[in-house]
């Protein structure tokens, strides 16, 4: 039966790049520390896809599995990738985590990447490099870490490489660069024509938090609090493809 299993995640991960709900964390702290984390929920489009499987297919224990596992980043490196790695890369990977929510008789599929950056230099540096480090790195969960046969954590990250950014104790900008965005589209135009024809909405919503008043937000589709110390950003993907500039963010605190 493992054979009927595997294809519907398999397809899941596929879509990841237009089928998912999509939300990023930055929690900075007072003592200039920043817990960053990427949450890819993929539920929507697993309830599509499991009303197109049959009772029969949908009765085996295999879709009845509950996973909850989280996997080190670094170490589930291959050997061959650690050893060509710098110090810097593999602090990187040592202090990021993958994790996996998954609770298929639920329609629930959950991934979520995190990492502590000690310093405002420390999350720039993860911001532009963690897609990179990844994108050769063939980092793979294994089936006993998650139940799940060769989960690609590339699909997650990709998209994630069309930033540019500047971040210091005081400020965190990021602007979105048009040219690898475009090169983004292209490569996953097929997915986002998919999620379409399923009627899967593709929202975007970036939260950041932090220990002190916000003394200016550029963009204007950006909610700022009462408190001035959280910032809400709220779109979807084909507003983004319609206007990438809607990403931009440029705050001062």
């Amino acid at each position: 039966m493992r054979k009927l299993y595997i294809p519907v995640i398999f397809l899941v991960v596929m879509c990841l790049a237009s089928c998912v709900d999509v939300e990023e964390h930055y929690d900075f702290k007072a003592d200039g520390s920043c817990k960053v984390a990427y949450t890819f929920d993929m539920s929507k489009a697993v309830s599509v896809l499991m009303n197109l499987m049959s009772d029969s297919v949908k009765a085996t224990p295999q879709f009845s599995m509950v996973k909850d596992t989280t996997l080190n980043f670094y170490s589930a490196l291959p050997d061959t990738v650690q050893q060509k790695m710098t110090l810097n890369e593999i602090n990187l990977a040592k202090s990021s985590n993958l994790a996996l929510h998954m609770d298929l008789p639920k329609s629930i599929v959950k991934v979520s990447v995190y990492h502590q950056a000690k310093n405002a230099a420390e999350l720039q540096y993860y911001l532009q490099n963690i897609s990179k480090i990844e994108s050769r790195s063939d980092l793979k969960m294994s089936k006993n870490a998650s139940g799940v046969r060769d989960f690609d954590a590339q699909e997650l990250l990709s998209g994630q490489d069309y930033y540019t950014y500047e971040v210091t104790p005081h400020k965190f900008y990021r602007i979105i660069d048009k040219a690898k965005f475009n090169a983004f589209l292209k490569k996953t135009q097929s997915t986002f024509a998919m999620a379409k024809a399923m009627l899967i909405e593709t929202p975007y919503k970036v939260i950041l938090n932090f220990a002190k008043p916000v003394k200016k937000v550029s963009n204007p589709k950006a909610v700022l609090s009462a408190d001035r110390r959280h910032v809400v950003l709220q779109t979807t993907m084909d507003e983004i493809m319609k206007n990438p500039s809607v990403m931009n963010l440029k705050i001062d605190f």
